[in-house]
């Protein structure tokens, strides 16, 4: 029998001869099956190529997203680390008004270290507690539900003293809260080397430093109690401002008030010096509290 044959017959434009191509049925399958076959593949890698196009374009995206999430993130962190010093900061004024009121021991509170002209560093080791060092905090939705309710605490806190300082006006006019004089403090209140003997001694008051001739300032208002001169305090000052409370302002280079006078906060009672035992010109200043000295720290509001 005779084999079928499918011819396909080429004419040019030229006057040249024509051609002719047959194929048998055999090589038309095996062309059909190859280039369906072909077509396949191409249609797989084809598909293939605009899936992963797909893919690349999506992972481009997320990648950018992502980037764009961690300095969010970052932004958060850092605000969330500011806003803790500024509660911390808020929480530690609190601390000092309501000794102030006498509403809280000031042998109990602790200042918080790493605030200037703050407690000893004996005083923060014997609170127990560990102050974290700065950056940025871990942002979780514990850490910002504590900050809200120490928030809380804090404002609630706040609104009781703003109402109680309110309704004592008069006392509070009388509460040491402000610095006696420009300065920085040099030494705090609490157990010290005596710069004189080296030994441990226990210091009373806080000393600040600044140049001779500046102005000391009452802190509150009073009654000059005592103006004195003596081999260890040299020339200086004592204040009474009743409800128990007395201030002490020495080694003064002068005095600007007298025995018995009436002063108000911010009156000028004398000038820094360097009298008495002292290794510079300073003032050395004492806050007593029923006849029994409390750190100045705590009294001291515009540090």
């Amino acid at each position: 029998m005779a084999k079928k044959f499918l011819s396909i017959i080429i004419v040019p434009h030229t006057k040249t001869s024509t051609r002719t191509l047959s194929f048998s049925r055999r090589t038309l399958r095996i062309l059909t099956g190859t280039g369906i076959s072909v077509a396949l593949v191409l249609a797989v890698f084809l598909t293939d190529y605009i899936s992963m196009n797909v893919i690349r374009q999506r992972y481009k995206f997320l990648t950018r997203e992502a980037a764009d999430q961690k300095l969010k993130i970052a932004d958060y962190e850092k605000s969330i680390g500011e806003l803790q010093a500024k509660v911390t900061n808020f929480e530690n004024f609190a601390k000092k008004l309501n000794v102030m009121a006498g509403l809280k021991s000031p042998d109990v509170l602790k200042a918080p270290a790493g605030l200037g002209g703050g407690a000893p560093e004996s005083e923060a080791a014997d609170s127990g507690e560990t102050v974290p060092a700065g950056g940025p905090q871990t942002l979780s939705q514990g850490s910002i539900q504590g900050l809200n309710q120490k928030a809380q605490s804090v404002e609630s806190n706040l609104s009781s003293l703003v109402n109680f300082f309110e309704s004592q006006s008069l006392r509070l006019a009388t509460t040491p809260s402000i610095m006696p004089t420009a300065g920085w403090i040099s030494s705090q209140f609490g157990m010290r080397a005596d710069p004189f003997t080296g030994r441990d001694q226990m210091h009373w008051g806080v000393d600040i430093s600044t140049n001779t001739g500046n102005p000391i300032v009452a802190t509150a208002d009073g009654i000059v109690l005592q103006v004195l001169t003596d081999k260890y305090l040299g020339k200086h000052v004592i204040l009474s401002h009743g409800n128990g409370i007395t201030t002490l302002y020495g080694h003064m280079n002068g005095f600007a008030v007298k025995a018995g006078q009436q002063v108000k906060r911010g009156d000028v009672i004398g000038y820094v010096g360097q009298t008495g035992k002292a290794v510079g010109p300073h003032v050395h200043y004492e806050v007593h509290r029923d006849g029994k000295p409390v750190n100045p720290y705590w009294y001291l509001l515009d540090e």
